[in-house]
């Protein structure tokens, strides 16, 4: 992942996630967070700040410290 803003990249960041306090590197965007959480995106839906964030811009959506994000995940069943 390329630096963003020339910030150092071994730096950590604070964020609440699904109500819990965690910590990832600065300039880790949504897709990243998947990716760093195992998860099948194809499964998943993201609420950043509590707005819904398409899939389409998890890539581009940089997550800034403090951010608030609960992550859904879609089981089938029946």
């Amino acid at each position: 992942m390329a630096q963003i803003s020339g910030e150092d990249m071994t730096s950590k960041m604070q964020i609440r996630l699904n109500g819990e306090g965690r910590s990832f590197p600065v300039g880790t965007t949504l897709e990243g967070l998947v990716r760093a959480l195992d998860l099948a995106p194809e499964r998943v839906a993201i609420e950043l700040n509590r707005a819904i964030v398409r899939r389409d811009l998890w890539g581009g959506t940089v997550v800034e410290g403090g951010a608030e994000i609960e992550i859904v995940m879609f089981v089938g069943g029946g």
